[in-house]
């Protein structure tokens, strides 16, 4: 479909690296430091308040993750379902799914093993567990929590990414099939977001079930508990793609866009509902199943608030250009997997080095120590391991 210079200029980019989204990715990787670092130094206490509530919920930041890898990985399906072209070969990209994703991950385990879990350095279970990212689907691991043993305790995250990646395909092939049966594009559009409506559906119906189970806290960090995060952001990639031959979703990107103030206030407003006692303790899948998919909801809705108007914007825009498009941003959403990796070894090491407890700490204090390290650590991961790594995936692909 060839559409007119200036006209393309206003719809959103639909391929490619767009840096605001490097700046929504440094968000997402900075909330959940934040969270957890205060989660380190009892920051989470009921005497600490309206802080304490609001900080309790930067575990969002694992949402907005999940949104952006739903709307990032889903664009080229999505454009071949409605131009009515081949889907993307799979391998590829499972290959380039594996390089982005193993090589730093494996170090830090060969790191977290042998200085944090040091009694079961020959357990070779626990190596084939976190080296294949499976440990999530162990009911009765020996570190008696479904999140992660200590130093990975934010990996279960990763672990539902990664079976998305796997799954991504065939869910798009699906999709793919529904949609076709429609003769126009139009039709094509609006079949996949009936399927991303129902995909997204199972995860009230996998929630339900969970409650049931007796189980939640495994159950929670499985997959389909999350369907409804990633098919937020499978939709805004329909609805980027569709604008480049329908003036109406194009209509539909400009206004969000143009709205983004609304839309980030309404996503303020909303995580601040979900920071009140009236949801629970933070954790995803903790307390009752209503507050369970209360909390579905409102994380998914503020992070959707969050990223569509970046999401559907154009190649530029001052005011995301300016806030999430700047140097900083780009290069710390650059190296938001580092953070996101290294954040419980930065932690452990910032308290180990400074001679105090986690129990004797203060946020004010700590944050900035950890930060300082988690970065360091990240950026060398970054320029010494994944930058190399992703130039040699590119050279195999050629």
């Amino acid at each position: 479909m060839t559409i007119a210079p200036e006209r393309a200029g206003r719809l959103p980019r639909v391929a490619g690296h767009h840096d605001a989204l490097d700046g929504v990715r440094a968000v997402a990787a900075l909330a959940v430091l934040v969270f957890h670092v205060a989660a380190t130094v009892g920051w989470f206490s009921p005497q600490e308040g309206a802080v304490s509530w609001l900080l309790s919920r930067g575990e969002i930041g694992v949402t907005l993750f999940f949104v952006l890898s739903g709307f990032l990985l889903y664009r080229p399906w999505a454009a071949a379902s409605l131009d009515g072209r081949p889907r993307p070969r799979v391998l590829p990209y499972l290959r380039k799914r594996a390089f982005r994703v193993l090589p730093a991950y494996w170090l830090l385990v060969l790191v977290v093993v042998p200085v944090l879990l040091s009694s079961h350095l020959g357990d070779a279970w626990t190596w084939t567990s976190l080296l294949t990212l499976t440990f999530v689907y162990d009911p009765g691991p020996w570190w008696n929590r479904h999140l992660g043993p200590d130093g990975l305790g934010q990996i279960w995250s990763l672990c539902v990414e990664v079976a998305f990646y796997l799954t991504l395909p065939l869910v798009a092939g699906v999709l793919d099939r529904y949609a076709r049966r429609r003769g126009d594009r139009d039709g094509r559009a609006r079949a996949l977001l009936r399927g991303l409506a129902v995909y997204a559906a199972l995860s009230a119906v996998y929630t339900v079930g969970m409650f049931a189970s007796g189980d939640q806290a495994f159950f929670g960090t499985w997959l389909p508990r999350y369907f409804a995060w990633f098919a937020a952001g499978m939709t805004l990639t329909v609805l980027a793609t569709w604008a480049r031959g329908s003036e109406t979703a194009a209509r539909l990107c400009r206004t969000v866009t143009v709205s983004w103030g609304s839309c980030w206030l309404a996503a303020a407003l909303l995580y601040c509902a979900a920071a009140t006692p009236l949801t629970g303790i933070s954790r995803l899948y903790v307390g009752d199943v209503w507050v369970s998919l209360f909390n579905l909801v409102l994380y998914g809705a503020a992070a959707v608030l969050f990223v569509a108007p970046v999401a559907l914007a154009p190649d530029t825009h001052p005011v995301f250009d300016a806030v999430l498009g700047n140097r900083v941003m780009r290069y710390l959403g650059r190296i938001s997997y580092g953070i996101f990796l290294w954040q419980f070894v930065a932690i452990h090491l910032w308290f180990d080095w400074t001679g105090r407890r986690a129990s004797e700490g203060g946020l004010p204090v700590d944050l900035p120590g950890c930060l300082l390290l988690t970065v360091v650590a990240a950026a060398l991961t970054h320029h010494l391991v994944e930058e190399p790594v992703r130039r040699l995936g590119a050279r195999l692909g050629r």
